[in-house]
């Protein structure tokens, strides 16, 4: 990884980068502050006025981070019995096609889940796993170490775990 890598390959790779950009440096978080995708590291911290080395080793520790708050869709199949599945996709996507025993996202389950604090994993799953980690984030900042993002989100529970559970592609 270099800081000449444009920004949408470097979203991609790191799902975590525009949140640790934008809560260090300000940066992509709102328009006065956003990039092009097709820009890249480096040209964004020239023009911000930073060291793209100082800024690409902040993101690769960010992503570090962001890594531990994952688990593998094997690894919770392991431990499925001491597994609370929560989803936080769209309730559409929820009604469509959910994980056995996922319970849908709520505010109510939410509180339920920060009182009572369930002895064993939080997994956390939407559709990819693309934005999970905002929520995985929010969980542990409020007491609740044992939560988990899922890796691949229900996609990758689809293909790895449980082939009854159907793929599909949402349309924009």
């Amino acid at each position: 990884m270099d800081a000449n890598k444009k920004m949408g390959e470097l979203m991609a790779e790191m799902p975590g980068a525009r949140r640790a950009l934008f809560a260090k440096y300000h940066l992509g978080g709102c328009q006065s502050c956003a990039f092009d995708e097709g820009e890249t590291l480096a040209e964004l911290c020239k023009r911000a006025e930073l060291d793209a080395d100082q800024v690409l080793a902040h993101l690769l520790s960010s992503h570090e981070h962001d890594l531990a708050m994952l688990i593998s869709p094997s690894d919770v199949a392991q431990r499925k019995d001491e597994v609370t599945f929560v989803d936080v996709r769209t309730r559409e996507e929820f009604e469509a096609v959910k994980i056995d025993g996922a319970e849908f996202f709520t505010q109510e389950l939410q509180e339920k889940i920060f009182r009572d604090k369930p002895s064993g994993l939080v997994v956390l799953y939407d559709h990819t796993g693309k934005y999970v980690l905002d929520q995985v984030a929010w969980f542990r900042g409020h007491g609740m170490p044992n939560t988990f993002g899922m890796k691949g989100g229900i996609d990758a529970w689809s293909q790895e775990v449980d082939s009854k559970v159907m793929r599909y592609r949402v349309e924009v």
